[in-house]
């Protein structure tokens, strides 16, 4: 990382960089161009460990290349404002990110229903109690995403005390 002065390695900090994101993209192998896409995402952490979870339709692009490939690489941000520094004559974005790799892996059964209501589900409000069409499981490929490694970056507003 270039900007050392910018990266945050507090686990409990970039963790709550991820709380506050609501898109992680996807960055997938497809030959010449890598093909990113972005995904609605839910995540647990274990001993330090963060795993991403994510649903999607069992055809498409997207799962055909998870399928073939174990592994992607991940990003998620927040900008927070464009900030014209008058004084310096100079701008700069403000903004939280974290990128990293992943390990991919096709959860099934019991442990794809789990990650659904237990995990997925439970992430939003508005999703937690609520009664889904419990027959579109079985059409539902969940991927567990396991992160082997990740950095995070704040550039924070002027004032705001580093992550």
């Amino acid at each position: 990382m270039r900007r050392k002065d910018r990266e945050v390695t507090d686990f409990g900090s970039i963790l709550e960089i991820i709380d506050e994101c609501s898109i992680l993209r996807l960055g997938l192998a497809d030959g010449d161009y890598p093909y990113i896409v972005p995904v609605n995402f839910a995540y647990t952490v274990k001993e330090q460990e963060v795993s991403f979870y994510i649903h999607g339709a069992m055809a498409g692009r997207k799962y055909e290349m998870l399928k073939n490939s174990p592994c992607c690489s991940f990003e998620m941000d927040i900008p927070l404002v464009m900030d014209c520094i008058v004084e310096k004559k100079d701008v700069t974005m403000r903004y939280k990110s974290v990128m990293g790799k992943c390990r991919v892996e096709f959860l099934e059964g019991e442990e794809k229903k789990r990650a659904i209501d237990d995990i997925i589900m439970a992430r939003y409000e508005e999703t937690k109690n609520f009664d889904y069409n419990k027959d579109a499981v079985q059409r539902t490929a969940v991927a567990k995403l396991t992160v082997l490694e990740m950095t995070a970056k704040v550039n924070p507003l002027r004032g705001e005390a580093d992550l």
